[in-house]
């Protein structure tokens, strides 16, 4: 395909997602007011710091948005038998899964930049490294963006069922990433855990850029961010990839 009907299929699909998609309740629930009840839940009615919590909140806030209109697109789009239609058009798979990717970034992106403002504002927030603040932002929006548009990959055109399943892989990930507790307090086999959760990465980045406080050096949150952008855009193309195979 000619790169310029590529760029624009691509382009097309991403407008498509954000006119339709964003104003879907689960994406609202999900995106936007679980990462704030869940955040006041803990801080409410404890003597904490809110400066030094904040990073993690931002964190959990670009997790949840970016990675709530992925899984929401494909199995509504199916269900609605749209889907095929989008690939009868000069529209190929990679068109499509780049177009959710990027509908699910920019969400997360502008949620995630509205709230860092009006907080900073407000509450006088430190910044240590306004660079490094925004490529946490960019890659962060684009690896779980990335996330939501594999979760929404397997056969199934109800979105319910893909909702239950991106609820109990980000749920989890929440508790092991450096948001409740602070990694540089976490030892022995918390410690461990959170090495496996790309979370840990981003929220790390965070607390570079706001409050100077990393525990991994800036390259390295870096590199595994973009590692598990190109696995999970790699894993989504196969799993649509084989359901058309298979006709799913």
């Amino acid at each position: 395909m000619d790169l310029a009907i590529f760029a624009r299929s691509v382009t097309l699909v991403t407008e498509k997602n954000m006119r339709i998609y964003y104003y879907k309740g689960a994406v609202v629930i999900f995106g936007l007011l679980f990462p704030f009840l869940m955040f006041f839940t803990f801080f409410i009615g404890r003597n904490l710091d809110l400066t030094l919590f904040f990073p993690g909140f931002l964190g959990m806030m670009l997790f949840f948005t970016a990675s709530s209109v992925g899984p929401l697109i494909t199995p509504w789009e199916k269900r609605e038998k749209t889907y095929e239609r989008l690939l009868s058009l000069p529209v190929i798979l990679e068109s499509i899964i780049l177009g959710d990717l990027l509908s699910g970034a920019i969400f997360g992106i502008i949620i995630t930049l509205i709230v860092w403002i009006v907080s900073a504002v407000f509450l006088h927030l430190p910044l240590a490294n306004i660079g490094l603040l925004a490529l946490a932002l960019l890659l962060g929006a684009i690896a779980f963006a990335a996330l939501g548009t594999l979760l929404g990959s397997p056969a199934t055109d109800t979105p319910s069922n893909i909702m239950i399943l991106s609820s109990l892989v980000r749920f989890p990930l929440i508790f092991v990433s450096g948001i409740f507790i602070p990694l540089n307090q976490m030892q022995g086999w918390e410690r461990v855990l959170t090495f496996f959760s790309p979370l840990t990465y981003l929220v790390d980045l965070f607390y570079g850029a706001l409050n100077g406080t990393a525990v991994y050096p800036p390259f390295l949150d870096v590199l595994v961010l973009v590692v598990v952008i190109l696995l999970f855009i790699g894993c989504a193309k196969i799993i649509q990839q084989r359901n058309l195979v298979t006709g799913n």
